[in-house]
């Protein structure tokens, strides 16, 4: 296994990815709680955000376990980084 990889996936969900949508989950929260009427589109982004947090900690869980074989790793690296790359556009 490429531990390389492994190391820069780890690094990345846990100082870029995690906080980013920890931040954007706070965002939402305290948008939610000053809007009296928020939207259901409003609470459907919140809730996808707490999903995609949950599959994000799945990951690292994954890591620490060893349960992510190469083919895996190189995979999800690319998908987080052409969605970083995405995010940096918009």
């Amino acid at each position: 296994m490429d531990k390389k990889c492994i190391k820069k996936l780890k690094d990345l969900v846990q100082n870029v990815v995690l906080p980013d949508i920890e931040d954007y989950i706070d965002d939402l929260f305290e948008d939610i709680a000053s809007n009296k009427n928020a939207s259901d589109a409003d609470n459907d982004e919140l809730k996808n955000m707490h999903e995609m947090r949950d599959e994000f900690q799945g990951i690292l869980k994954d890591i620490e376990e060893n349960n992510l074989d190469q083919e895996e790793c190189s995979e999800i690296l690319s998908e987080i980084t052409q969605m970083i790359k995405e995010n940096q556009e918009d």
